[in-house]
């Protein structure tokens, strides 16, 4: 039961991530980045993620999650992840101290991610921790983002075809349309002239009126 409390904790801290990180991060940039001008431009960069990226970061993360719990809290994976969920609680509070108000997810840190992650931690039998448990945290977050950052990027790129034009998708964008193929009538009709010369006759005439009028 305390196991899958992990699963039910991480789902109500993440659903004020979810609610709240978009948004947040495009109106704190500006005041953070004059705040903290010493911090390069690629970290506000990384920062100001739209919601497709949080709804996948949080999708990728949750699987993470489900799996932690399911091993049990005798698995060296459940006890590393109960850990990192406590830290990131308190790395939550440090972000609202360092910035001087909100930050995502900071309201259900002090109210469900530290109390359960210290609850959960006293009833564990085992609590010991290897040396890599504490890469947890950063390896997971990393992760996720760079995969929720992949897979946001490559949609963006897919130009969207529209099926009333079959002509090439480069043509498209470019704005120009397609070189179109050459009719084969005027082909057909010379080689019908050339086959029949003026001294065909009137089959001459018949059979040069006659591709004249199919093609």
């Amino acid at each position: 039961m305390a196991a899958w409390g992990l699963l039910a904790a991480w789902a109500l801290h993440d659903a004020e991530e979810l609610a709240t990180m978009a948004g947040w991060a495009r109106r704190a940039r500006p005041r953070l980045a004059q705040r903290f001008p010493w911090v390069p431009d690629r970290v506000w960069d990384a920062m100001d993620v739209d919601q497709r990226h949080v709804n996948v970061a949080i999708g990728l993360m949750g699987g993470v999650v489900a799996a932690a719990a399911a091993s049990g809290p005798r698995s060296g994976f459940y006890r590393a992840a109960l850990a990192a969920f406590g830290a990131h609680g308190v790395v939550h509070l440090a972000q609202a101290a360092v910035v001087r108000g909100y930050t995502p997810g900071v309201v259900t840190a002090p109210l469900v991610v530290i109390p359960y992650s210290v609850w959960a931690w006293r009833r564990l039998e085992d609590k010991r921790l290897s040396s890599s448990s504490w890469l947890l945290l950063p390896l997971a977050l990393g992760g996720v983002h760079a995969a929720a950052h992949i897979l946001t990027t490559r949609r963006d790129q897919i130009a969207p075809r529209d099926p009333s034009t079959p002509h090439d998708r480069t043509s498209v964008a470019e704005g120009t349309s397609p070189p179109q193929p050459a009719s084969p009538r005027p082909r057909a009709r010379a080689a019908a002239r050339r086959l029949t010369t003026p001294g065909d006759g009137v089959l001459g005439r018949l059979l040069t009126r006659r591709h004249d009028r199919w093609f």
